[in-house]
């Protein structure tokens, strides 16, 4: 009994080998999958706020609107499947030390924004929130400006990470402001008017396995 299950076994063997040498054959000859790349995405900011004097990163404003084309457009380099967009999402606030010492500097700040595809699909929405009230709310100061120390008034203060995955067959995203919410100590302002700076990025990554590069039709 013994040596007829061994032979039975042994049939079943020789019988699964040729389907798996084929499939490793087949393994072996399907190129391989390009390793993942994260690096920094390259975009033209449409109204650049500036450098943080501390963290040295380079500050973007999002500016509300609706058209996809007059977003901060980010293009994506050719890619194999999905690409993996990250940045880091801020609110924007105009520092002032007389407010300060006042007691009337506190803000409750809430920015909604968009990241859409160039024929103005929504990918996602994103929003940070944070409040206000002393210098040490401010995520850095940002060079250039006529203040002391040469630095601006308006500041980034807050930080959401946001990442969002992009289909593989998008080329661009688009990124603009939809409102922003502002809770004073004596009222509330609301800002959606197209065109208006409602918050702030900056780190902007992009993760993906790189692709062929696309070529421009040639006419004959």
């Amino acid at each position: 009994m013994r040596m007829r299950h061994a032979g039975a076994l042994l049939l079943v063997l020789l019988a699964c080998w040729p389907a798996a040498a084929g499939a490793q054959r087949a393994a072996a000859r399907r190129p391989a999958q390009p390793a993942a790349k994260t690096e920094p995405a390259v975009f033209d900011c449409l109204s650049l706020l500036g450098q943080g004097v501390t963290s040295g990163r380079s500050f973007c404003d999002v500016l509300t609107g609706r058209d996809p084309a007059a977003g901060i457009i980010i293009p994506l380099p050719p890619h194999t499947g999905t690409v993996t967009l990250t940045f880091d999402l801020h609110n924007r606030h105009t520092y002032s030390e007389e407010l300060i010492k006042a007691n009337r500097a506190y803000r409750h700040y809430t920015a909604t924004i968009g990241v859409l595809t160039a024929d103005n699909t929504l990918l996602a929405r994103a929003v940070v929130q944070n409040e206000f009230r002393t210098a040490a709310d401010l995520l850095d100061r940002v060079g250039g400006g006529a203040g002391p120390g040469g630095v601006k008034a308006v500041a980034p203060t807050g930080t959401e990470p946001i990442s969002i995955v992009i289909p593989a067959a998008e080329q661009s995203v688009s990124i603009l402001g939809e409102k922003l919410a502002v809770v004073r100590p004596d009222g509330v302002d609301n800002f959606s008017a197209p065109g208006r700076p409602v918050a702030v990025i900056s780190n902007v990554m992009l993760t993906y396995r790189p692709g062929p590069v696309r070529r421009p039709a040639t006419r004959r």
